[in-house]
């Protein structure tokens, strides 16, 4: 752990110059007196490092000298499919490994390639997490992804809507989809065929499980085989079209104020986007008809109440109903 430490240390000088031994030590996860350890073992092995004295000081390489000992390792080299998502990546155990196969890859670019790239990374940023909601808590997902690496079956305990689940998994990949962690993976025993919004099951019994709602999970010593032609991308986009089509199985008739034709996109996604752009033509006040996709009843009165009056629901009936039914009641209680 310590050579590996000492080369993180000698790149981080190597490709950023001049750093003081508190920069070095917040970067490098150590104490202060362990650099000024590590540095010195460094001049010992012959790395001319120079510690420049004041308030603008701090250690440097002498002009001119550069490593090229920037090998790779196995997992340095994985994370590096990471490096435009800092915050997953330290959630899949994997942090400390993409900081060092940057460094060890930036040191090994010509001095012009080094330099956009470290342009680009202080110009443009990934962060994956919605606006206004919390992270899902993940304190299992360093050890699936293990699980999944390794092709090794998953003893776990899960919450899902109907109540909670003790299963074997054959796990086949990790999704990251709006912030939230996903696992897709074969359950070994298929006899629960429930489906649910966080586990709809195919024909194959591979499934999503939110990886969030586990509650234990135990890796087991005896390997599995994948599925023979399964990819991971093909799945997913199966899957999520699946599910549209299992959420959104009617369709609502909807006058729009302009104000309303704004907050839609905002409410409802690409559904919301897809409506409008098939909206026909506005009358004098600017209001449109559109059709959207809604989910059943009860969850469609909620979503359009977030419109407020900038919406008007023409039809079908029932949904028109339910929404009167429920604007009624609420007037009632703040009357």
């Amino acid at each position: 752990m310590r050579a590996d430490r000492l080369l993180s240390l000698l790149l981080l000088l190597q490709n950023r110059g001049r750093m003081t031994a508190p920069e070095l030590a917040a970067e490098l996860e150590v104490s202060v007196r362990t650099v000024y350890r590590d540095v010195e073992a460094l001049g010992a092995s012959g790395v001319p490092v120079l510690a420049d004295r004041g308030p603008a000081g701090g250690y440097r390489l002498a002009d001119g000298y550069r490593t090229r000992l920037t090998g790779l390792t196995d997992v340095q080299a994985g994370s590096l499919f990471l490096a435009g998502a800092p915050g997953p990546a330290r959630e899949l155990g994997l942090g400390a490994e993409l900081a060092a196969a940057q460094l060890k890859l930036q040191a090994a670019l010509p001095a012009a390639l080094a330099e956009r790239a470290r342009t680009i990374q202080d110009r443009f940023h990934l962060d994956a997490p919605a606006w206004f909601r919390d992270a899902d808590p993940v304190p299992h997902l360093a050890r699936i992804a293990q699980a999944v690496w390794d092709q090794r079956v998953l003893h776990t305990h899960y919450r899902r809507w109907g109540g909670e689940v003790h299963r074997a998994l054959h796990p086949l990949g990790l999704v990251l989809k709006g912030g939230i962690w996903y696992l897709v993976a074969r359950a070994v025993d298929s006899a629960d065929s429930t489906e649910s919004a966080e586990a709809v099951e195919s024909v194959d019994s591979v499934r999503t499980y939110r990886v969030s709602r586990f509650l234990a999970v135990d890796t087991a010593a005896d390997a599995f085989e994948r599925p023979a032609g399964f990819e991971l991308a093909a799945y997913w986009g199966e899957s999520t079209r699946r599910l549209d089509a299992v959420l959104h199985q009617q369709t609502a008739d909807l006058r729009l104020s302009p104000r309303g034709q704004r907050l839609l996109p905002m409410r409802f996604g690409a559904a919301g986007v897809r409506a409008l752009e098939a909206a026909g033509p506005a009358d004098a006040e600017g209001w449109v008809r559109i059709r959207l996709p809604v989910e059943s009843e009860a969850v469609a009165v909620g979503d359009l109440l977030r419109l407020g009056t900038d919406a008007e629901v023409l039809g079908p009936p029932e949904l028109r109903s339910a929404l009167a039914g429920t604007v009624a009641a609420l007037a009632a209680r703040y009357r």
